[in-house]
């Protein structure tokens, strides 16, 4: 009995062990967010003290960011102008033909309070993020823009890639068109909401497609169309 709690002693140390080992090396799991790889969203606002009007006039590409963090809430609601849902049937921020949605989201964070640096998915039904991959990636996705410094000094990127085949499967070729159409419509919703929140943005579309795929670790049949970087103004 007595070697049995000296055996169960021993063993409760050495997990003790590993874990503040693994906390030194900064492989700490983001559990504070109530999953190991799972990040609830802030509920976005569905009202602002800006016109539509206004973030129309005011609407620029900023390549230029000021070194300060984004808000959690301030992600959440740039992923919902992007492809938020509007409707219990399923429709979206932005139209989509068919309303197929080829579209997918991801954050590439890098200064974001209360988020962990690395790339994240966006599961617009439940709003959330779901973790891709751990640390710091703006500067491979800097290298894979052919060096866009914007992308390397923003707080955070956003990147659009799309699913071709959710559109052709039923329009053709033609699809093809339709998804190019669908994410300038989901780009320029990030564009207004950013002038509502004195954020600063721009559509990236000069990039390694084969580099980016593999930074931002798409599966094979997503196809990147667009990089967003997003900082303070």
């Amino acid at each position: 009995m007595i070697k049995k709690v000296i055996i169960t002693i021993i063993l409760g140390i050495v997990s003790l062990g590993i874990i503040l080992l693994q906390t030194v090396a900064g492989d700490e799991p983001v559990q504070r967010y109530g999953s190991t790889d799972t990040v609830k969203l802030p509920q976005p606002k569905y009202s602002s003290k800006v016109s539509i009007e206004k973030a129309l006039l005011e609407r620029r590409s900023v390549r230029e960011y000021k070194d300060k963090s984004l808000a959690l809430a301030e992600i959440s609601q740039l992923l919902w102008a992007s492809q938020g849902i509007t409707a219990p049937e399923g429709f979206r921020t932005a139209p989509s033909a068919g309303a197929l949605y080829p579209l997918e989201v991801y954050v590439v964070a890098g200064n974001v309070d209360n988020l962990p640096d690395g790339i994240y998915k966006y599961k617009l039904r439940a709003h959330e993020l779901v973790l891709v991959a751990k640390g710091d990636k703006r500067d491979e996705l800097c290298a894979a823009a052919l060096g866009q410094a914007s992308i390397k000094y923003s707080a955070a990127v956003i990147v659009f890639a799309a699913v071709y085949e959710r559109t052709t499967k039923k329009y053709g070729d033609r699809g093809v068109r339709y998804v190019h159409m669908e994410v300038g419509h989901a780009a320029q919703n990030i564009y207004l909401q950013s002038v509502s929140l004195n954020l600063g943005t721009l559509v990236v579309g000069a990039f390694n497609d084969r580099e980016v795929k593999r930074v931002i670790n798409m599966p094979d049949e997503e196809q990147p169309l667009y990089i967003m970087p997003v900082g303070k103004r």
